[in-house]
Order: structure tokens, then C-alpha cells, then sequence
């Protein structure tokens, strides 16, 4: 089994109620399921993939296809929740790409919709007006209080530390990696043998931006399982790295040790507002996707207390384009239902406002990561189907199983049609 052609994943029948309750089948109701129906034909009147709602009808111009097993409850799902009806479907079991389809190869269609500057939809102007009646907003209990932060973070990142062993590279680095001159290569190729160099890359980016070297006191936020850490204490930097996951930081401090750096690294599970001191350098990989929006200027304002004078900052983030997050901030998503609650991806624009507006920091754009990213997911997403029985093994079921391969899959479409980006950001003292 290579990477190159993984395998087909069995399809789910029936969810086990008990186990996902979010997947129960919607009560029918035939307006909504005919408004359903009718959105499917608007989406696909001009788009280059193609659905096979059923036996009879098709709709689409051909390209990466999909098959509706269940058509009804599809639709039921589409018409009660446009926000994460087609991802829960997909959860389900009521819908495949077609055999031979990769599944990130049929989502750019519709990813592409959104990343087009003359659409920005997918469904024509007059039918957005009533997507009110099918998008939910965000839950109240997803807050990102010192509370509400711990468990938002533990329910992803405190799943399991053997299951993201299975599929990350041996540096634990979940987050996008830096190919440099293949990141544009044919996603076909993309190999796991061709990931760790691409992580250690990464991280040795983060810190040449940060200018750290022997001796600089450095604070990491959000560190992870620890790989950016360690890679600047082995520059000979003392560092601070912090998280609110309690899994992950067991799992960090035990690296750090392997790596023979634990004198100069200290693992602490401490919310980032209740970081004290000062340090050179200030780092944080993709953790403001799961600030929330009402917390953005104290964690930028955290960064800047913490930075000593002449101190810099570096920030990896996952970014939108902006009007896309002012016209989806408030709603809830696939991704926030199943994957990372609480969060919210930013823009450039809205970094750059915040930081401008409450604190005393100027955020330069170092380098875009976008195209890595998608490379990096479609590592991570052969090597997830890979690793199934493995993954499988502990404890995890063929619904598990489909909800992460379809949020791989999702983000890299995302990345890949320039919908989403990645972006190292310089923050310096203005």
C-alpha cells in the first residue's frame, strides 16, 4: 500500500445513534427537502463536477463525481442545515465520491465557487436571501473563556495521542509544512517520506524570523507536542511552551526529554492570558483559528506584554479572505460542530486592524504556506487512510473514520483554490 493510491474507505450504513446524535436523520419536511433539491440544481447548473442524485438524475458538467446513496435523508440534511448538512451526510454514509474520484479532487468545484472574487457563492443572489432559513448560528457554550478554551481545545487535540501519531510525521508538527519548490508539485507525488524535512523546515523558518539563537528566552504558544521547542532549544534558547490541552502536554514534555533539551524547555499547561515574563521572541503556530473573534486583541495584546524590548513575534496562521469571514463569522459550521469548536479563521486584514487598534504591534507577512498546506493535508490524509486499521484499533469507529478523511480533504480544497491560506506573520514594536 503506497501513498499514491490509498485505499477506498467502506461505507458507513447506519451511524450508531447512541455514538453520533448530530447524525440523526432530520424530520422530514417537504418544502425544505424541495428547496434542497432545487439548490442542487442551481449549484451545479454551472459547475464542472458532477451529481448523481439518483438512478435519474445527474446534474453537473462533468469532471470529479459523486453518488447520493440515500436521497432522501441527503436531503432532509441539506434542508435543515446548509452549514454542515452535505459534511453530516457525508458522515452518514449517504453520499460517496464515485469510485476512482478523490475526495478533495470533487470539493474544489464548490471550494472554487467561493474563492472566485465575481461569486464568492454558490448559490445565485436572489437564493442567498434565504439562506437564514437554513444556516444555524453559533452555539452559546462554545465560548472561549478560560473555561470554555480547555474544552474546546481538549475535544480535538486531546483525542488521542496515539491516533495523531498514527499520521503525523515523527516531529508530531500538526500544522502546515514548508515544501518550498514542490509545494507546487503534482499532489499525486506527495509522499510521507517528504514530510518531516518539510516540517523541520518549517519550524527553522519560524525561528530565523524570530531571530532566535543561543540564549534567547523564548515563549511558545500553543506549542503542540512540543517540535517547534525543541527545535529552538536546540538552537540553544530557553523556552517556556505552553497549552491548555493536558493530553498533548504529557505527550510534549516526554519528547522534549527524548530529545535530550528537557534543562532547557519548560512545558506548562497555562492559558496564554495567564502568561508572565519577559521574552525575545514570542511564537505561536495556528493557534488564534481557535481564539474566537472577542478574544483576538488580548491575544495579540498578550503577545505584546510578553515581548521584552526589541523582542519579536511570530505568528503561523490560517487566514480567509476578509469579506469571506465578515459574511461567515457568526454562522456554524461543519468545522466548528465537529472539529474545532469555538474557532474562527481570521483574514490579513483583521490581524492587521486588531493589532493596529490595540496594541502597539505591526504585523508584516513573512511568507504564504497555502500551497504547502494543501501538500501537507494530502500527506496527512493518505497516511490517515493508511493508518486506518491502526487507528481503528484504538477505539475508533468507521463514522470517525469518514469525519476526519472528509475534513482533510475539506481543507485542502480550501487551500488549494486559494479560499484558505497560511501565512507567517512578523510582529514587531512599531
Amino acid at each position: 500500500m503506497t501513498d499514491l493510491m490509498p485505499p477506498v474507505r467502506r461505507r458507513v450504513h447506519q451511524p450508531v445513534a447512541e455514538t453520533w446524535p448530530t447524525l440523526a436523520r432530520p424530520r422530514s419536511n417537504p418544502v425544505r427537502r424541495y428547496g434542497a433539491a432545487t439548490a442542487i440544481k442551481l449549484i451545479a447548473k454551472d459547475l464542472p463536477a458532477t451529481i448523481h442524485l439518483d438512478s435519474n438524475r445527474s446534474y453537473g458538467l462533468g469532471g470529479p463525481a459523486m453518488r447520493v446513496h440515500r436521497t432522501l435523508p441527503f436531503l432532509d440534511r441539506l434542508g435543515h442545515d446548509a452549514g454542515s448538512g452535505f459534511g453530516e451526510a457525508f458522515l452518514a454514509g449517504d453520499w460517496d465520491p464515485e469510485p476512482g474520484t478523490d475526495l478533495a479532487d470533487l470539493l474544489v468545484p464548490f471550494a472554487e465557487r467561493f474563492s472566485n472574487d465575481e461569486t464568492r457563492h454558490l448559490l445565485p443572489k436572489w437564493a442567498q436571501s434565504l439562506r437564514w432559513l437554513v444556516t444555524r448560528s453559533q452555539p452559546g457554550d462554545q465560548e472561549n473563556d478560560r473555561a470554555g478554551a480547555r474544552e474546546n481545545i481538549s475535544r480535538h487535540y486531546d483525542l488521542s495521542n496515539a491516533m495523531f501519531s498514527e499520521f503525523l510525521d515523527p516531529t508530531l508538527t500538526y500544522s502546515a509544512a514548508y515544501f518550498g519548490d514542490t509545494a507546487h508539485s503534482d499532489l499525486a507525488t506527495a509522499s510521507y517520506d517528504e514530510l518531516t524535512a518539510a516540517q523541520l523546515r518549517k519550524l527553522d523558518s519560524i525561528l530565523d524570523a524570530a531571530g532566535i539563537q543561543s540564549g534567547s528566552r523564548v515563549l511558545d504558544i500553543g506549542c503542540g507536542w512540543a517540535s517547534l521547542a525543541i527545535r529552538a532549544a536546540q538552537r540553544g534558547a530557553w523556552v517556556t511552551a505552553i497549552t491548555i490541552a493536558s493530553q498533548q502536554a504529557l505527550l510534549a514534555q516526554r519528547k522534549i526529554a527524548d530529545a535530550g533539551v528537557g534543562d532547557r524547555v519548560q512545558v506548562a499547561l497555562r492559558d496564554y492570558r495567564d502568561q508572565i515574563g519577559e521574552f525575545d521572541a514570542v511564537l505561536s503556530v495556528e493557534m488564534i483559528e481557535a481564539v474566537g473573534e472577542k478574544y483576538w486583541p488580548v491575544y495579540f495584546e498578550a503577545i505584546e506584554r510578553r515581548l521584552a524590548p526589541g523582542g519579536v513575534g511570530v505568528v503561523q496562521a490560517i487566514v480567509m479572505p476578509h469579506e469571506r469571514m465578515l459574511a461567515t463569522r457568526n454562522t456554524f459550521t461543519w468545522v466548528q460542530k465537529y472539529i474545532f469548536p469555538g474557532g474562527l479563521i481570521p483574514s490579513i486584514k483583521v490581524i492587521e486592524d486588531v493589532t493596529a487598534q490595540h496594541t502597539g504591534l505591526r504585523a508584516d507577512v513573512v511568507r504564504h504556506l497555502g500551497a504547502d498546506y494543501a501538500r501537507t493535508l494530502r500527506v496527512w490524509r493518505n497516511r490517515f487512510i493508511e493508518r486506518w486499521p491502526e487507528i481503528s484499533a484504538l477505539g475508533f469507529d468507521d463514522t470517525f473514520g469518514r469525519m476526519w478523511e472528509f475534513y482533510l480533504a475539506y481543507s485542502e480544497a480550501g487551500f488549494r483554490t486559494g479560499y484558505l491560506d497560511d501565512v507567517q506573520l512578523r510582529l514587531t514594536r512599531r
